[in-house]
């Protein structure tokens, strides 16, 4: 079952759906290009025992410094 949720892009501030397929794992990362801008972005989500999930993104910069 995907479902989707409204994230806000790092580079240019614009509202982008991303779908989240929680059967893909408790923790995912992957990379998608914003459909406002194109720049990429990294995803990463954290589906909780509940089914919620945490979803955050990082620039190319951001994970760059992560390392």
């Amino acid at each position: 079952m995907d479902v989707s949720e409204t994230v806000t892009c790092p580079y240019c501030g614009e509202p982008n759906e991303i779908s989240i397929d929680p059967s893909a794992g408790s923790r995912q990362a992957y990379v998608e290009d914003c459909q406002v801008c194109c720049r990429p972005w990294h995803v990463r989500i954290h589906i909780a025992r509940d089914g919620e999930a945490q979803v955050s993104l990082q620039t190319e910069d951001e994970v760059g410094s992560d390392e």
